[in-house]
């Protein structure tokens, strides 16, 4: 208490420090870097990362793209490919005229490498550039030559990509803030009992959240999905905090109508204690994220774990200084709450207990089972995040349709590997299923034509000191099972040549973070639920409660991820991951409030029955606020947003808010009283009423022997 009133009377200093604070943040969210390629979060210790900083380090270069010119004569690609290498950060670009002189018929080519890179009136450009795939400075450059090349060309490659993603999502993120405002607000406005008070909850909120995102400063970078998601998570998993406040101010103000102040230092050591209790489970749902070898994970974790501290922090200080400040307006603009009472309701759910409990084990399976099948169906290439009408998409369209490719890996081998078992590695692999052609220097070549009539910026470009650098066309895409396939058995055809040699490219990243982060889901999966679990354990002191609440919660999480399977929706990769952790750390609170005050109601000697009623009663007017607040906050994202994984995130984030509520006020009751006993009997301060109940059973057998005897 010494500490709350210490907060009351400092609320002036505790505002004016805040505002002060918002000033850097507001810096600090500018200059902290956003990253938009997925593959930089892979181990550094796998072969792709490493062979890729080998390229970077041996060749000079990082990114890689094609360029699609359509309908334009020889001279005229000539000129543009000149215009193209004098880009900054361009370093070199191969053309036809990177081989021979233009005199000289492109017919002369051997067979396979001119179909390779024309196509009807459409001819290939490879780009190679000095720096990496995500790297600012690239796609600066990817945007100058979309200026220089005009609408003949179209640039392909993951740095386009990223460009694109990039552009799209500084265009949408302020509507994502601005939704998610805006239908929270209209959701606590009609589920509280106060006109004004959303806007101030929403206000003490978005100075939390400015806080959070200007801080992230020190981690030097964070995903764009981190950035895209952060605000408008934070929003919707602390906005319950400032509702708990709320309420217990209200209530201290019956008991000190008199003392505002007295009240809101009172109220503000009653939420804290709740508050505490529900952010430490939400904390470690963000904190499992950390355990994913997909560092991804950790980037949304942390930055999330901070943002609900924050949200804690600012509830029980900014807060209460900003209710006092408004208290006048805010107790005049006061209304009846519009939740109606929840008597008959809660009556009617345990007169139908049985059939409730019934129809939640009839829906585990199929649930189950669809969680398990979307898990299987998630899909990888960030290609289809994107709409159909962006450049990246529609180059990348042109690639495939027009010359039969779909992905291009680079292979690096060693250079002292003898000419005849490197033509011997290019002709086998050229006949691997899907491999359209192996282009390195002696494939340019005929066997009969010495290296050296190569030109010298050409051998430059494909060989160092240490390496011979190749590229293979493939007509399979990326993330495919069938792309799979073929890297397995190139890599197994390299290793037999050369064992040191490395096969890089986004469609071998790829194939590494599908085996990566198939392991993470298990993990963090893992992990979240050992860390709720001890967390309720140590809260409710039990070890049956923990059970039920967490079968509770991950009974929600399968249908919500089951549901996809049977909409015929597929998730990308990493929904799923986070999604499951997110939902139980979120939700789960809900069963944690509703526990409580059934334990509560047990141990203050109300029946079985009536405690479950009871607690059924008090609970769902603040589940449901809960609930919707989460809801309103992400479905609005999810129904805008062009970017599938944001989209889809906020979409099975608001899902799933709906079905663990409802999970939890039909499915958690019949579960209370069906385990009433074996709760009694393994939660400490309880089990003198199972022990009462087995005293009484056996004083009533005693007396009937007894009777008997007589």
């Amino acid at each position: 208490m010494k500490l709350a009133r210490k907060i009351v009377s400092l609320r002036v200093p505790i505002l004016v420090l805040t505002l002060l604070l918002l000033i850097p943040s507001t810096f600090g969210m500018a200059a902290t870097r956003i990253n938009y390629d997925m593959l930089t979060y892979l181990p550094e210790d796998m072969e792709t990362v490493v062979g890729q900083d080998e390229l970077m380090k041996d060749f000079g270069k990082g990114a890689f793209s094609f360029i699609i010119v359509e309908d334009m004569e020889p001279q005229a690609v000539s000129q543009l490919r000149q215009s193209i290498e004098a880009v900054e950060h361009v370093d070199s670009v191969i053309w036809y005229d990177s081989l021979a002189d233009l005199s000289v018929p492109m017919e002369l080519l051997p067979d396979t490498l001119y179909k390779a890179f024309n196509a009807g009136d459409a001819t290939l450009m490879a780009v190679f550039f000095d720096s990496s795939t995500s790297a600012d400075v690239t796609m600066e450059a990817v945007k100058e030559i979309r200026t220089i090349c005009g609408k003949q060309c179209f640039v392909a490659g993951m740095s386009a990509l990223v460009l694109d993603l990039k552009q799209l999502c500084e265009q949408e993120e302020p509507i994502y803030v601005a939704l998610a405002v805006v239908l929270a607000a209209a959701a606590m406005t009609l589920l509280l009992d106060c006109w004004l008070a959303p806007l101030v909850f929403l206000a003490c909120i978005g100075m939390m959240v400015l806080l959070n995102m200007g801080t992230n400063y020190a981690l030097g970078e964070i995903s764009y999905i981190t950035k895209a998601l952060a605000a408008v998570l934070q929003l919707a998993v602390t906005m319950d905090y400032s509702i708990f406040l709320w309420h217990s101010y209200n209530e201290q103000l019956t008991q000190y109508p008199e003392d505002h102040k007295e009240a809101m230092a009172r109220a503000i050591h009653h939420t804290f204690t709740s508050v505490l209790g529900s952010s430490i489970t939400t904390v470690a749902g963000f904190i499992a994220l950390c355990f994913m070898s997909f560092t991804m994970g950790r980037d949304l974790g942390i930055v999330m774990a901070k943002g609900v501290i924050l949200g804690v922090i600012g509830c029980v200080t900014v807060l209460p200084a900003m209710i006092l400040l408004l208290d006048r307006p805010l107790q005049k603009t006061r209304h009846r709450s519009l939740i109606p009472d929840m008597a008959g309701l809660s009556s009617g759910i345990l007169k139908i207990a049985p059939v409730l409990l019934a129809l939640s084990v009839l829906i585990a399976v199929p649930a189950w089972y669809g969680y398990e099948k979307t898990n299987d169906e998630v899909y990888y290439d960030m290609g289809q995040c994107l709409p159909e009408d962006m450049d990246y998409v529609v180059a990348n369209t042109k690639l495939r349709e027009q010359f039969d490719m779909a992905s291009t890996h680079m292979l690096l081998v060693d250079a002292d590997t003898p000419e005849a078992d490197t033509r011997a590695m290019i002709r086998q692999m050229q006949d691997v299923d899907g491999v359209k052609a192996v282009l390195g220097l002696e494939s340019l070549v005929g066997e009969d034509i010495p290296m050296e009539m190569l030109p010298d910026h050409l051998r430059q470009v494909l060989q160092s000191e240490n390496w011979k650098l190749m590229l293979i066309l493939s007509e399979y895409r990326v993330a495919s099972d069938e792309v799979n396939e073929q890297i397995a058995t190139l890599n197994d055809i390299l290793k037999r040549f050369d064992p040191s040699g490395m096969l890089i490219g986004e469609a071998p990243c790829m194939k590494d973070l599908i085996e990566t982060t198939g392991h993470d889901f298990t993990v963090v999966n893992a992990i979240s639920i050992a860390l709720v679990f001890l967390i309720i354990f140590f809260v409710e002191k039990s070890i049956t409660l923990p059970v039920l609440l967490i079968a509770v919660i991950e009974l929600a999480i399968f249908i919500n991820l089951g549901l996809p399977h049977y909409l015929g929706t597929t998730l990308p990769f990493i929904a799923p991951i986070a999604i499951s952790t997110i939902q139980l750390g979120a939700t789960v609170d809900y069963a944690i409030l509703m526990t409580t005050r059934f334990k509560e109601e047990r141990i203050g000697g109300a029946a079985r029955r009536d405690a479950v009623l009871t607690a059924l009663r008090t609970s769902i007017p603040s589940v449901l606020v809960s609930g919707m607040g989460l809801f309103a906050a992400t479905f609005g994202v999810a129904l805008y947003s062009n970017i599938d994984i944001v989209s889809s995130m906020c979409m099975l984030m608001a899902r799933g808010a709906v079905i663990s509520m409802v999970c939890v006020i039909f499915t958690l009751p019949p579960l209370l009283l069906l385990f009433d006993r074996l709760i009694c009997a393994t939660t400490v301060g309880m089990r003198h009423l199972d022990q009462g109940k087995q005293s009484h059973r056996e004083t009533k057998k005693t007396t009937k022997k007894e009777e008997t005897l007589v």
